[in-house]
């Protein structure tokens, strides 16, 4: 028996890093798992990943943030599978790193679209499905910064910030028939921190293997989260384990008392 046993999860941003691996884990657990991304070779190799391990997809090519593609990805979740009982957004790219007077309306507009206006759009059209469930869970993957802010990263830290604010919104507004939840990682190795470390070390003047010691210096374990450990922590929460949880943000991030 698997925690998400007759569960059908949505996971958006699912063609690598976080989105891959709460594909294979939920799926492990027993999810029909619907990997939505905007790259098609990208998202149809984690959906391949999880059959070859046993598990249940399909892949769809989503821009998260676009209405009808949603409207099309929830269609497909649900013709497959017969239903839909879980929405994990996790779609999003950070946008650039600048400094604020350097950081365009064009940035600010495609960040806040990308990693914000996407987890509006899939829950508004997923409401209706998981509504019918009678217990349906919506897991919002936000981030450290939205809370304790980082530098040059301004239009990230808001749209984070605003993932936070719609989780707490949107659990009062959808119970009882759905639990709303939010995981706030720190820093999680891959491709994605290295980029950012990068960045935030060309913004400050300084070397990147002392901007990598900074962003581990924040971390009582000393240690950087991996997808792995973000894909447990939204397991829970949206397993029944947790039928008690709603409007509640879980930092994991090795022990970052500030977010």
């Amino acid at each position: 028996m698997g925690l998400l046993d007759d569960k059908v999860a949505i996971i958006t941003g699912a063609s690598k890093g976080i989105g891959r691996a709460l594909s294979l884990v939920f799926a492990a657990e027993g999810a029909s798992v619907v990997c939505a991304a905007r790259s098609r070779d990208l998202v149809e190799e984690t959906a391949e990943q999880v059959r070859e391990a046993g598990g249940q997809a399909i892949a769809v090519t989503c821009d998260a943030s676009n209405e009808t593609d949603v409207a099309a990805m929830i269609a497909a979740g649900v013709d497959a599978f017969g239903k839909v009982t879980t929405l994990i957004n996790n779609a999003g790219d950070g946008g650039p790193t600048k400094r604020v007077e350097e950081y365009t309306m064009e940035d600010w507009l495609y960040t806040l679209h990308s990693c914000l206006t996407s987890s509006y759009v899939c829950t508004r059209f997923a409401a209706p499905e998981l509504r019918k469930t009678g217990n349906g869970a919506i897991v919002n993957i936000s981030s450290g910064a939205g809370r304790r802010g980082l530098a040059f990263r301004i239009g990230y830290c808001s749209a984070k910030a605003g993932q936070v604010g719609m989780t707490y919104g949107m659990a009062l507004e959808l119970a009882p028939e759905i639990r709303v939840n939010c995981v706030a990682p720190g820093a999680v190795e891959g491709d994605r921190i290295d980029r950012v470390i990068a960045g935030q070390a060309e913004a400050r003047g300084v070397d990147v293997e002392a901007m990598r010691t900074e962003f581990m210096s924040r971390s009582p374990l000393r240690r950087m989260t991996s997808a792995d450990d973000i894909s447990k922590a939204s397991l829970f929460l949206a397993s029944d384990l947790a039928l008690s949880i709603s409007g509640q943000v879980l930092a994991v991030n090795a022990g970052d008392p500030a977010g």
